[in-house]
């Protein structure tokens, strides 16, 4: 319920009411299992907010502060595979009723991927903002940061340039005359000019300079004794002034001094005309207005959102989220009807996320959701650089992370803290605004993020875990399930089996998914499975005997394909046997179950704006985790690729790679770019990939970023994939004057005893050559501690050179 007051289908303002206090704070999601189809865990999500119950949550304060968010809804039980709708918290008396349109859709977003058109039953507006702070009488009141924040012109650039305020530098000019001897040569200049004018006008050098008035004009024209004659003495005297300025002014170069002089006058006055605290002349100018809604004739739910913003009621990704749902209207018309009732009941806190969470606990880096970047840190002002990238801010959004971007450096570089923090807090950002999906897995205990910041956290081995990890991926067919679990079993021993045995690998597992689910309805869980590898009769007389009682002849005949092959010796079923025993360990007996009494996460919930952290356990479970980073990099390569919307950007973070690139991986990386999706791979040294693989990853991926401490074998991969650039380069040469006249013998003689070198002569010569951008040795040793070179590329094709990064900057 608004604080400040509701709002009726006009726009009119009534007056406010106080909230209840007699509520009580709904509880967290239940632990209940859901089903789905077949029998497998479902994709876990967020219940949706109509079918949750409980009083209104509190909102997170307003921008620029960030504290929790509201908790999730409860979650309603499910039967058949359906929720069961729960009591809804009926709404105050002053909130207007439905308009005839009837109910707007709410809960999960809809197909598309763009936020829902309402915000749920549960969760109220944001708070009243405290009162913005005024200046001394007279002067004009303070406005909101977030107004600030709104106004700030951006410029989008190369890939990799943080837009925010961005002014694009002048061209470089090598040649530059430096200020100090240009100020003193156009004081000479003007001096050598003053003289000749007295020269000119006291008649030092005659008449002669009068002589081009007296040969072209009339007598009277030159005759000082009438009005025509002054006047035309006048404009010839002004003539020559000018005639002199001129000459002198370009051998003084004036105008290049006075350009120099006026520049940061006209600078000024510019960021005077384009500051964001002095608000546009027009509403249309404003973005704070709304104009775009304003124009498609939605002007109540304009003015609504411009009173909040205002007021401090909104933030950036409450801007930033009604902006995408007011994208899906301009797509569908039909939707604005809803749009407007949704934005007049709940103004900044319309088409809420369905955690009904508005922002993060904590950021720990500069954010513009306003084209979706994250700061990573300026560009060093180094030689090495590019002119137009010295000492400008660097930023990855979106756009740079669909070619997926590899980190190499040592331990202690940076890459969690610098790298995938920022990164991982921008995707939970832009999730809550209904435009990305996040998975992150890494080690437990990474520093990650709170477990506030996500919807999902899958505790790996940790009986406190709330969510399980869905072993098959949500997938239905078992020859896709015995694909991906296969790559997570044996990617990492690819290179070294026979050829061949990856796709034996897969056929063998798929011949036993494929029999237990026709019996059982059902994938088997890891005991089960690794049973049926090993070849236990038992387990496989039991499968035989209810596929022939059931009458399915061809789950029969691939149980007895797969018996034949197990009897040959080499079979694949003891290695597979031997690799899965990693999870049928103790530590994971509460995991990977598929009877339902656990709740699994299933990757194919990437169609909704999700933000899922898996933590693996790494202490004691090292091949454990890799097995699971694997698998978690198959799955989602297959989920993003088999979307059926694809409209949300998917992202998987892995904070690291070790062990995890396989061939098949680096097959999957490459089909990210095209469905809108990328991954964020950190890596200690390429040496923790195949030697095979190395060079491949670093061409499969489109941003590449080495930390400083690299080693020169790493940074030779580097510097070949970075390529060369043509370069110009000045050779000196000294050489020694030797001459034969004995005058200069003795002048040659007295410099070499007076200054103890013998007289030399310099040449230059000046070359056009090739050279390594960023050669192994510089890599290595060249890059300051809390410094990377990072390149990027996005996904247009643009791509922007090799830059010495600040990451402290």
């Amino acid at each position: 319920m608004d604080t400040e007051g509701t709002y009726d289908a006009r726009g009119a303002r009534r007056e406010p009411v106080p909230p209840p206090t007699d509520r009580q704070q709904p509880p967290r999601p239940s632990a209940d299992s859901v089903r789905g189809a077949g029998g497998q865990g479902a994709p876990l999500w967020p219940p949706s907010s109509t079918g949750s119950a409980g009083g209104p949550t509190v909102p997170p304060a307003p921008f620029p502060s960030q504290p929790p968010g509201p908790p999730h809804s409860a979650g309603a039980p499910r039967q058949h595979g359906l929720p069961r709708r729960a009591v809804e918290v009926p709404a105050p008396p002053t909130t207007p009723p439905p308009t005839a349109a009837g109910p707007t859709p709410g809960g999960l977003p809809p197909a598309g991927g763009q936020p829902h058109l309402t915000g749920p039953p549960n969760v109220a507006p944001a708070p009243a903002a405290p009162p913005v702070p005024v200046g001394p009488p007279g002067a004009p009141p303070a406005q909101h940061p977030f107004l600030e924040w709104l106004r700030t012109p951006r410029r989008l650039a190369e890939p990799g340039i943080w837009a925010f305020g961005y002014r694009p530098k002048p061209p470089e000019e090598p040649d530059r005359i430096p200020t100090r001897r240009l100020l003193g040569g156009a004081v000479v200049a003007f001096l050598c000019a003053w003289l000749v004018w007295e020269l000119v006008s006291h008649r030092y050098l005659g008449n002669y300079w009068r002589l081009p008035l007296i040969l072209l004009t009339p007598e009277s024209w030159y005759d000082k004794s009438s009005a025509i004659g002054l006047w035309a003495a006048r404009i010839y005297r002004w003539l020559i002034w000018a005639a002199l300025a001129f000459i002198f002014g370009r051998v003084g170069h004036w105008p290049e001094l006075l350009r120099r002089l006026f520049a940061p006058l006209l600078r000024a006055m510019e960021e005077h005309n384009a500051d964001p605290s002095r608000p546009p002349a027009t509403p249309e100018a404003d973005p704070a207005e709304w104009p775009e809604l304003r124009q498609a004739g939605a002007r109540d739910a304009a003015d609504r959102l411009a009173h909040d913003a205002r007021a401090g009621l909104m933030n950036d990704v409450d801007h930033a989220r009604i902006t995408q749902a007011w994208t899906s209207v301009r797509a569908q018309p039909s939707r604005l009807t809803a749009f407007t009732d949704t934005v007049l009941r709940h103004g900044a806190a319309a088409c809420v996320h369905p955690s009904g969470a508005r922002d993060l606990p904590v950021r720990i880096a500069r954010h513009d959701l306003a084209v979706s970047q994250v700061r990573l840190g300026t560009a060093a002002d180094d030689p090495r650089n590019p002119f137009q990238h010295r000492g400008v801010g660097l930023a990855v959004d979106p756009g740079v992370l669909g070619t997926s971007l590899l980190a190499v450096g040592p331990p202690g570089a940076g890459k969690t803290a610098r790298l995938v923090g920022p990164v991982v807090e921008a995707l939970c950002l832009q999730a809550l605004a209904g435009q990305a999906a996040v998975v992150v897995v890494g080690a437990a205990g990474a520093g990650l993020g709170p477990d506030e910041t996500f919807d999902v956290v899958v505790k790996i081995g940790r009986s406190d875990s709330a969510y399980d990890l869905d072993l098959y991926g949500g997938a239905t067919d078992a020859d896709e399930a015995g694909g991906m679990l296969a790559e997570a079993l044996l990617g990492d021993l690819t290179l070294t089996l026979p050829g061949g045995e990856s796709q034996r690998a897969s056929t063998a597992i798929a011949q036993l998914l494929g029999p237990f689910r026709a019996v059982h309805g059902r994938f088997p869980s890891v005991p089960e499975l690794r049973e049926l590898l090993e070849g236990a009769p038992s387990a496989w007389l039991a499968l035989r005997k209810v596929l022939e009682a059931t009458g399915q002849q061809a789950h029969a005949r691939e149980l007895d394909a797969r018996e034949r092959q197990a009897a040959r010796p080499g079979d694949i079923g003891t290695v597979l046997a031997e690799r899965l025993a990693l999870l049928d360990r103790p530590a994971f007996a509460h995991f990977f179950k598929t009877d339902g009494a656990s709740r699994p996460f299933s990757l194919r919930a990437l169609e909704h704006p999700v933000r899922v952290r898996i933590d693996l356990p790494e202490r004691g479970y090292a091949e454990a985790s890799r097995l699971l980073a694997r698998l978690v990099l198959a799955q989602f390569a297959e989920s993003a690729v088999s979307r059926a919307d694809r409209s949300l950007f998917a992202c998987l973070v892995l904070d690291d790679a070790s062990h995890t690139v396989t061939p098949e991986a680096l097959r999957a990386l490459q089909r990210l770019r095209s469905v809108n999706a990328g991954a964020v791979l950190t890596l200690r040294t390429l040496d923790d990939v195949p030697q095979a693989l190395r060079s491949a990853l670093l061409g499969a991926v489109g941003c590449r970023m080495a930390y400083a401490g690299l080693t020169t074998w790493d940074g030779a991969h580097f510097a070949e994939v970075w390529g060369k650039e043509w370069v110009e380069t000045r050779d000196v040469t000294d050489r020694q004057i030797i001459s034969d006249e004995p005058l200069t013998k003795v002048l040659h003689f007295i410099r070499r005893v007076a200054t103890g070198k013998a007289a030399t002569a310099q040449s230059v010569t000046v070359r056009t050559v090739e050279r390594e951008r960023w050669s192994a040795s510089e890599l290595a040793h060249a890059v300051p501690p809390g410094h990377a070179v990072l390149s990027l590329t996005s996904v247009r094709g643009h791509s922007a050179p090799p830059v010495l990064v600040n990451l402290n900057g």
